[in-house]
């Protein structure tokens, strides 16, 4: 079994995304550094630099499953059916139902669950085999953390101040401890890696 992961785009002032959701400049850097390599995202390509082409296509790799909520899935309509990572997707919901069919039906990458954070990992898990299972939501991070569930977080430090908007980790129940395991700087950004002791 894989690891339980998640990585953002993150402002040095600790936000994620604009109060609106909009990402603002947080992945400017995906484009910037002279675009040696093209790298396949979703349905198309970006040009980005070579370090930073080889950090998202080890990451791509590793996946083997997203879980979501349905806030981010409602936010990105499904990501027009595919997401950029091109794996299966598990959406946490209390609404099924309000889905639209097309998401729902069969042969659909999407796999909605309503029993609750650990019953999702789970199901991710299944799905994903022995790659990584990725957590794409703020607060589905904040209740795998809450809950033992995470094992690993990735942050993309932008050089940006936005000022306001929405944290990462701005509701957690308790004190975590992690280590540092990575930090590589490509243009526009620092990526880093740290591991949840538990």
């Amino acid at each position: 079994m894989g690891k339980v992961t998640t990585g953002f785009s993150m402002s040095l002032d600790g936000f994620i995304a604009r109060p609106n959701n909009e990402i603002g400049p947080l992945f400017d850097w995906y484009s910037s550094g002279g675009g040696e390599q093209e790298v396949p995202i979703g349905e198309g390509t970006i040009k980005m630099s070579t370090t930073g082409a080889e950090y998202i296509k080890e990451a791509s790799a590793a996946a083997g499953a997203l879980v979501t909520g349905r806030t981010l899935f409602d936010f990105t309509n499904a990501w027009g059916g595919r997401h950029p990572l091109d794996v299966p997707v598990v959406v946490l919901t209390h609404h099924p139902e309000t889905i639209a069919p097309e998401w729902r039906k069969e042969g659909s990458p999407f796999t909605f669950v309503t029993e609750g954070i650990e019953r999702a990992i789970e199901r991710a898990q299944a799905i994903a085999g022995e790659k990584n299972v990725a957590v794409a939501s703020a607060s589905l991070v904040q209740q795998c953390l809450t809950a033992g569930l995470l094992d690993e977080i990735h942050i993309d430090l932008v050089p940006v101040l936005l000022g306001e908007g929405k944290r990462l980790f701005g509701h957690l129940d308790s004190e975590l401890k992690l280590e540092s395991t990575a930090a590589t700087a490509t243009p526009g950004v620092l990526h880093l890696t740290f591991r949840i002791i538990k």
